[in-house]
């Protein structure tokens, strides 16, 4: 047998083990990795040099009504993504309500303070006006 057949007989026989779940050389997990690591072959020799092999092997996972342990952990983590994805917009709406509330009050407090200026320029008292500043320009909006 030539290395290449012998490596294509050696991955079949870990799929079977796998599927039968009789592992040797790996813990079991439905992946690539586990199977490669099973048949004594580098990950490479499924994600290059058999990619029908490969795709066999998630072919039976799923002829089984199983899914590979990495779709599983895809899965997961979508629904985890999710999750946070709504947890996110529901910040960012209450961060921006909060922020106009910030603006409203900013200036009705900038109105207020012109109004007074105003009367205490009018009045004839010793309160003097200070100059008034530059206001910086907000960052956000």
């Amino acid at each position: 047998m030539t290395p290449a057949n012998d490596e294509r007989d050696r991955i079949r026989a870990a799929m079977d083990r796998i599927l039968s779940g009789s592992p040797i050389h790996s813990n079991g997990a439905l992946t690539i990795v586990a199977l490669a690591l099973e048949a004594g072959v580098p990950r490479n020799a499924l994600t290059q040099r058999h990619l029908d092999l490969k795709n066999e092997f998630y072919e039976r996972i799923r002829a089984r009504g199983e899914a590979p342990d990495s779709e599983k952990r895809l899965r997961v983590q979508v629904v985890k993504l999710k999750e946070q994805h709504a947890d996110d917009v529901k910040r960012i709406k209450e961060l921006k309500a909060a922020n106009e509330i910030l603006v409203r009050a900013l200036h009705q407090a900038q109105m207020e303070i012109r109004q007074l200026r105003q009367q205490a320029m009018e009045q004839e008292s010793r309160i003097r006006a200070l100059p008034s500043q530059p206001h910086p320009t907000p960052m956000f909006r």
